[in-house]
């Protein structure tokens, strides 16, 4: 499975605190040998990120990503890092 990581995320984990990163880089290997584990709760996301799908980082950190088709090949794409507040504009209840 490639995976890809856009600018914007990885400028995002660069100025999150070590613990937060080190989470993030777990998710990532777990998602790389199963992306339906249930611990990273995959889901599909609807309006305003339609196409795009989500995995659990922490209880409040998520990454959100595309799957996209470059050349013949599918690639993960990590675009979006953030809590849920950043992300939804909302709280997580």
């Amino acid at each position: 499975m490639k995976i890809l990581f856009d600018n914007g995320f990885y400028r995002k984990y660069k100025k999150l605190n070590v613990r937060i990163q080190k989470s993030i880089d777990k998710s990532i290997r777990s998602f790389r040998k199963n992306p339906l584990a249930p611990q990273l709760h995959n889901h599909a996301l609807r309006e305003p990120y339609l196409g795009y799908k989500s995995i659990n980082i922490t209880d409040d950190y998520r990454a959100f990503y595309k799957e996209r088709i470059i050349g013949e090949e599918k690639v993960t794409y990590f675009e979006l890092l953030g809590t849920h507040r950043e992300l939804y504009g909302e709280s997580p209840d």
